[in-house]
């Protein structure tokens, strides 16, 4: 049983609970919610965003940028997985 690395990084694997719980979500408040700096935030929306499981949006609202985010359907597959994965191991520990 193996873990999906984009997935179970700690970090990575919160921006992927609260973007499948919260549907999109903006920068400002993904970064209050899961309590991480801007910087590292960035970094880690940047890595899933190449990888195809998160979408970036850019607007202006009231002439000020605004980024929201929101996970892919492939995105939301990979949360999935992974939360099965950890089922399936919770559900061997009983055997």
């Amino acid at each position: 049983m193996e873990f999906d690395k984009l997935v179970h990084q700690p970090t990575r694997l919160q921006i992927f609970a609260h973007l499948y719980r919260h549907g999109e979500t903006s920068f400002s408040d993904l970064t209050d919610a899961l309590d991480v700096t801007e910087g590292n935030l960035a970094s880690h929306v940047q890595r899933m965003e190449e990888a195809d499981a998160l979408r970036v949006e850019k607007e202006f609202v009231d002439r000020k940028p605004q980024t929201t985010y929101e996970l892919t359907d492939a995105g939301r597959a990979l949360f999935e997985d992974h939360v099965e994965t950890l089922e399936a191991l919770i559900d061997g520990l009983d055997e």
